[in-house]
């Protein structure tokens, strides 16, 4: 789904207020149409999948093959769109949308190994990361839930308190959090604050 330039620079314009707050995923999508009202506006790489992620509409793709191996197209063009597009301030931001969300789709087509290194290495970025800090939190997230499905409960708790403790102040925090908190309820692990590390600023 491509949307075109002037209708993304509206954006802003179709903001509602529920109770006097605009709702989460209202602000998320106003801040990212930002970079098309610049004057060299730099496109964003998957603009569906990522809003797709945001409301967890990758679960409905797990148990369709077609449509995983499709996404996973899209994603392999769009990572080498971004190969060939010239130097931006964006780069490492998009690079790592597109492995969090090709992590997900190799987790969901059986891959785990390529998939927990797509995650990882959104966690490796970190500190390159410029604007879109959830992308960090969620990569744990996303790396916890893989371990689980492994088997691996000890590393998943641990990535788990490690997305919770570590960031804050972060695009759709609240739904990153209780993604988190449910993960650790079924896991009947603490829900203890786990600050030794320290927060990392967004």
């Amino acid at each position: 789904m491509k949307w075109r330039s002037s209708g993304k620079r509206q954006v802003s314009s179709f903001k509602q207020k529920i109770a006097g707050k605009s709702p989460p995923t209202e602000k998320f999508a106003i801040r990212k149409a930002r970079r098309y009202k610049a004057s060299e506006h730099v496109p964003l790489p998957v603009p569906a999948l990522e809003m797709m992620y945001m409301w967890n509409g990758f679960t409905v793709l797990r148990k369709q093959q077609e449509l995983l191996e499709g996404t996973l197209n899209t994603l392999t063009q769009a990572e080498k769109q971004l190969q060939e597009a010239p130097a931006s301030e964006h780069e490492v931001d998009d690079r790592c949308l597109l492995l969090l969300l090709k992590g997900l789709v190799l987790k969901h087509l059986h891959n785990p190994t390529e998939a927990e290194a797509c995650f990882s290495a959104v966690h490796a970025s970190e500190k390159r990361i410029r604007y879109d800090h959830y992308l960090v939190p969620n990569a744990l997230l996303e790396l916890s839930l893989l371990y689980v499905g492994q088997g691996r409960n000890e590393e998943a708790v641990r990535q788990l308190h490690k997305a919770k403790s570590n960031y804050k102040n972060y695009s759709m925090e609240s739904r990153t959090l209780f993604r988190i908190h449910a993960a650790l309820s079924k896991l009947k692990a603490p829900q203890e604050e786990n600050s030794s590390n320290g927060a990392t600023p967004t």
